[in-house]
């Protein structure tokens, strides 16, 4: 029983050690870390899945009630994470792609204005 504890620890401990270098990765994301983000998110999914496992080997362990609300809080907070995360890139890009807007526009004034002065 004691090796079915120790491999779900083990297991626990991989999942948040990637939930921690997830956290690095996206808080100082850039494009060129896309793959490394999205190698991370999957090695959180298989996490989960053998967590799960783990979990279905100990099917006749009860946990007290605390640890689940717990858990609940964290998907939670978690979820709420990401989705500010999503929403300051969503910010970011459209900032940066009115300011490229904005240059060529400038630049199309500049150069209608040239022409106008040529002729």
């Amino acid at each position: 029983m004691a090796e079915k504890f120790d491999h779900l620890e083990e297991h626990l401990e991989k999942f948040v050690e990637n939930i921690r270098q997830l956290g690095i990765i996206v808080s100082d994301f850039q494009p060129s870390s896309q793959a490394g983000l999205n190698q991370k998110l999957n090695f959180i999914v298989t996490g989960l899945q053998d967590i799960d496992k783990c979990r279905q080997q100990l099917h006749d362990i009860t946990v007290p009630l605390e640890v689940f609300d717990f858990s609940t809080w964290l998907c939670l907070h978690i979820t709420r994470w990401l989705l500010k995360l999503r929403v300051s890139c969503l910010h970011s890009r459209q900032s940066k792609h009115r300011r490229g807007r904005a240059k060529c526009d400038g630049q199309k004034e500049f150069s209608c204005g040239g022409f106008a002065i040529l002729f």
